[in-house]
């Protein structure tokens, strides 16, 4: 069985100071990720995401796209009270629609491009300040950023890895196997 989701955005953080991220037309994905991402590489440093290595030891890098899902945003939205939520806010490479529940994806899932490239899902992207910061800056209320840790829970997105490089575009239609 397979979801048919269609990709709305493709985003890229290629500026150093922030997370937050700008639209792009297309871009041919490697092994790396995007390249000029902020999360690109095959390889990142360990974090507060892995306790069971030390901190800044190299691992493999399994969080080098952010992926959300446009109802997953409206609903954060609807549910924080306000317009929108914008997928650059949350530092998103790929903005989808079609998936309603892509949160809720298990790890190990693949997702195959129109041009034969291969992402793996590595679950939940957990909700944090700095997405709720930009919120609260964009709409001038600070209780938002810790509103949105709360109301994000299971609707943030997914984190996931490239299998297999290939092109990605806005109009493509991306095959969620479940």
């Amino acid at each position: 069985m397979a979801i048919i989701a269609k990709i709305e955005a493709v985003l890229i953080a290629d500026d150093a100071s922030t997370f937050v991220t700008r639209e792009i037309d297309c871009v041919e994905l490697s092994f790396g990720g995007i390249e000029g991402d902020r999360h690109y590489g095959l390889f990142a440093k360990a974090d507060s995401r892995q306790p069971m290595y030390k901190k800044g030891q190299e691992i493999m890098n399994r969080r080098q796209l952010s992926i959300v899902s446009a109802e997953e945003l409206q609903g954060i939205a609807q549910r924080l009270g306000v317009e929108t939520i914008k997928p650059e806010w949350l530092g998103a490479n790929i903005v989808v629609s079609g998936a309603p529940e892509l949160t809720k994806l298990p790890m190990g899932i693949r997702m195959i491009l129109p041009s034969g490239g291969g992402l793996v899902c590595e679950g939940e992207n957990e909700p944090c300040a700095g997405p709720g910061k930009q919120i609260a800056n964009y709409y001038g209320d600070r209780s938002l950023t810790q509103q949105f840790i709360k109301h994000a829970q299971q609707s943030r997105g997914i984190v996931a890895y490239v299998e297999r490089p290939g092109e990605i575009k806005p109009g493509d239609l991306i095959q969620i196997q479940i």
